[in-house]
């Protein structure tokens, strides 16, 4: 089967750079995807987008480029409930990648155990307007205490401005919650201003709640800057990183987000976005926590 792929969509970089920064070993990428191909794991008809193929080989082939040894592959909206394309990936990966499905209600116990045993450790709720259609809240409560047995646990997707509505939702959640994306920030605001403040309060109250300090390239209103000739990756995002990564050490994790769905402005360096990470994490300490201990003892506790 064939897709035509949705129009203004831009590949992910073919070239990317080697990273100046040397991730440590046992570092994770906690935020990656596979698409397709589409010709074997065709994609959702009620998907509202459709993205490029990105393979499991190449998702490797960039994991072992960046220096990365393991992975965390997010199952795409495109793909809908039918996770077959991200089984195949984990199932490839000989145990270096962990996975987050797409479930509904309807799933069997049978199917679970399937996908724990592939090496699924969690599922994602994408609040995302543009990107899914609403599913309701009762559903999804009802699959957070279908997996929590399991061990797994829920990565939430929103937009920060949708946070208050969320709230006492996702207090309620009985696993632990990680947030995508630093819960998509507006970084024209005030760092100290509410709208931020919002999610402080959250991880600030909540110990069970998570973050990924992840795509910059998505929140950026800069992009990569030039500064005395040199190329500065995302100045204006790294505050808020950085805030995060200084005030829960232990509950942050860090991704690519390859192959950079959705994005219209511009395609990221994947080697860029690694040399973001010290700008973020300034100290081996925090580094080491960020990408190694993290999210090892999340995705891999008794490797």
């Amino acid at each position: 089967m064939s897709f035509t792929k949705s129009a203004g969509w831009l590949d992910w970089h073919q070239t990317p750079s080697k990273p100046l920064f040397q991730l440590p070993k046992g570092a994770v990428d906690t935020h990656c995807h596979v698409f397709g191909p589409g010709h074997e794991f065709p994609f959702a008809p009620e998907r509202k987008y459709t993205p490029c193929d990105a393979s499991k080989e190449q998702l490797f082939a960039l994991r072992d480029h960046l220096g990365f040894d393991k992975n965390v592959i997010v199952g795409a909206s495109c793909h809908g409930t039918d996770n077959r394309a991200l089984v195949d990936a984990l199932i490839h990966s000989h145990g270096k990648a962990r996975g987050i499905a797409t479930v509904g209600r309807n799933i069997t116990d049978a199917e679970l155990n399937s996908l724990h045993a592939a090496g699924v450790r969690g599922v994602r709720f994408n609040f995302i307007k543009r990107l899914v259609d609403f599913t309701p809240k009762d559903e999804l409560m009802e699959v957070a205490a279908r997996i929590a047995p399991l061990g797994w646990h829920i990565v939430v997707y929103f937009e920060a401005v949708d946070l208050p509505e969320l709230w006492d939702f996702f207090t309620q959640l009985p696993t632990i919650v990680v947030v995508d994306h630093m819960g998509r920030p507006n970084v024209s605001k005030d760092i100290n201003g509410p709208e931020f403040g919002l999610l402080i309060r959250l991880l600030s109250e909540h110990e069970n709640i998570w973050t990924k300090v992840t795509c910059p390239e998505r929140l950026s209103m800069q992009g990569p800057k030039a500064i005395h000739g040199e190329l500065k990756p995302y100045q204006d995002v790294i505050p808020f990183g950085k805030l995060l990564v200084e005030r829960f050490p232990n509950r942050v994790l860090s991704g690519t987000d390859w192959p950079h769905p959705n994005l219209t402005d511009h395609m990221p360096d994947d080697g860029l976005l690694v040399d973001w990470i010290p700008h973020i994490a300034p100290t081996f300490a925090l580094q080491h926590q960020l990408l190694v201990d993290n999210p090892n003892r999340l995705y891999w506790p008794l490797a």
